[in-house]
């Protein structure tokens, strides 16, 4: 009874976390890339002359294979198919953040509230990362896993958590590396308690998941040459079009954030360590320490010895481990604080806690926000203390504690954490292309500089797109594409809208030339028309 009852209780957080805050979304940032790539693979009829399927970047990862297989087995459309990923593999870390809590010796309710207050996720500014990615994409598959491998190394399962991180591995290995990295540390350690053989188990289950990745890459186009390095004009379009990748870009306006962040991990492990089992003591310093030592090992290896497979891995992501464990260890923080009847110190605890997913920004937060951040750490203050005082009003107290940042951080706080980019006009737009074009048709949009709607309009519609911003996110990856992206880049888009070019899109290979309302050409009669958009057939 009582494992039907936490599985409610883990399934009604992933459920609220899911659709209420932080949320999911579709076609706002990376799925503009993974889409394509997995229509053509689906379709090689579609979407064939786009610049983004003809350069894929799956190879070293089984999150095509994933999910071409279970549109095959569910006859579901991609969207669906990920979009249960993407909820599957939260609830499994919420899972996890609940194992790694109770593994301190928290009591069910409140490692159910831990575990609340880190499935509000947060944004990390500066590497640009999501600790629950919003969008079904294979990171956001991947560090779920991470947790959960942690939770259940912290309760001695090392085969079921060698399997959690290994699926994490072949979703996206760069994501799962610094688990392996810390696991290798804590099975080379003597121990008593743990014999040699258990230890070893999770190595051998990632070389089997290394092996797998290995052998479907064979068959995928992959990347670059490893030991290759970047070219003077590879770095300087990768620092313009991927600036999060080179520290030195935005460090100095955000390190000390995250020092702070992470002066609060080393404080709260301090107050908790005496509670903390030895297998999880080792990720909850490793972990963190890893994510601030990326950062200087990421300006070495990328902006002084141009290592170009460093833009691919993306060590400095790794800061995500930061942010989270601060928001993991708060609330732990604030319980053994309570339990010492220090509770203005559990009050700036969850506050500590509550401050990544409440305000994006490193700049102090806006006095609405400070009233939510002191409002949320005053109920979770209060409900620590009726679940350790064995009140009647513990589960309501703790219920509401858990649900209320879901509510209150977006209504009152007005956080956002993505644009509204799906409009009834581009829907419009790419339902016209689907059905009144050949599938083999090219798209311009001139004036649509660094918008994303293009991206929506490529998959939504099955078309493909001659040159957009989103599109050159992918020059870490591929040399070839951008050299190509930046080169249609500059003869389309970098310039204002000119009509007089609108003759020369034909020689370029573009079918059809997408304009916005003021940029109506009087002498041409659109193919289409919304109340946004103008469709001319390049003459």
């Amino acid at each position: 009874m009582k494992r039907i009852w936490l599985g409610c209780a883990i399934l009604a957080i992933s459920v609220v976390h899911f659709f209420q805050f932080p949320g999911h979304t579709w076609l706002q940032s990376d799925t503009q890339i993974y889409a394509p790539i997995l229509e053509h693979l689906w379709d090689p009829s579609v979407l064939g002359k786009d610049l983004i399927v003809q350069h894929p970047h799956v190879a070293f990862t089984l999150y095509d294979e994933t999910a071409i297989a279970l549109r095959k087995v569910t006859g579901l459309e991609f969207r669906l198919v990920l979009e249960g990923e993407q909820f599957v593999f939260r609830a499994l870390g919420i899972w996890g953040v609940y194992l790694i809590a109770t593994a301190m010796g928290l009591s069910d309710l409140l490692a159910l509230l831990v575990a609340a207050v880190f499935s509000l996720g947060a944004f990390i500014t500066g590497p640009a990362v999501v600790v629950y990615e919003y969008e079904p994409v294979p990171r956001g598959f991947a560090i779920p896993m991470v947790f959960l491998a942690i939770g259940l190394l912290a309760h001695q399962r090392f085969l079921g958590a060698a399997l959690a991180a290994a699926v994490g591995f072949l979703m996206h290995p760069p994501s799962v590396v610094p688990f392996w990295a810390v696991y290798f540390c804590l099975a080379i350690r003597p121990s008593k308690a743990v014999g040699m053989r258990q230890r070893l188990t999770p190595l051998w289950v990632l070389a089997g998941a290394a092996m797998i990745l290995l052998i479907a890459s064979l068959y995928q186009d992959g990347s670059k040459a490893f030991f290759s390095r970047l070219d003077p004009h590879q770095a300087e379009l990768q620092r313009m079009r991927a600036s999060y990748n080179w520290i030195s870009t935005w460090w100095k306006d955000r390190i000390a954030h995250y020092l702070i962040l992470y002066g609060v991990t080393i404080l709260a492990y301090w107050r908790v360590r005496k509670d903390v089992p030895q297998a999880l003591r080792f990720f909850l310093i490793g972990l963190p320490l890893i994510g601030v030592i990326s950062l200087p090992l990421s300006y070495v290896l990328l902006e002084k010895m141009q290592w170009a497979v460093v833009p691919e891995f993306q060590p400095g992501r790794a800061l995500l481990f930061v942010t989270a464990f601060a928001m993991i260890l708060g609330p732990v923080a604030a319980a053994k604080a309570v339990a010492g009847k220090h509770y203005a110190e559990a009050i700036v605890w969850l506050a500590l806690a509550y401050l990544p997913p409440a305000n994006r920004l490193v700049e102090w937060p806006s006095w609405n926000r400070v009233g939510v951040i002191l409002t949320l750490s005053l109920l979770g203050t209060a409900a620590i203390w009726t679940v350790q005082s064995a009140s009647q009003w513990s589960r309501l107290a703790a219920t509401a504690a858990m649900a209320a940042p879901f509510f209150l951080i977006p209504a009152w706080g007005g956080m956002e954490n993505y644009p509204a980019l799906h409009t009834t006009e581009v829907d419009q737009l790419a339902q016209w292309a689907r059905t009144s074009t050949p599938k083999d048709s090219v798209f311009l949009f001139p004036d649509a500089k660094e918008a994303l709607y293009p991206g929506v309009f490529r998959v939504e519609a099955l078309r493909a797109v001659y040159a957009d911003w989103k599109t050159g996110g992918q020059v870490n990856f591929f040399r070839d594409l951008g050299e190509e992206w930046w080169s249609r880049w500059q003869k389309t888009m970098a310039a204002p809208f000119n009509p007089g070019l609108m003759t020369s899109y034909r020689n370029l290979g573009i079918d059809y030339v997408v304009l916005l309302g003021e940029h109506r050409i009087p002498e041409m009669t659109p193919a289409f028309a919304n109340a946004s958009y103008m469709v001319y057939k390049a003459p």
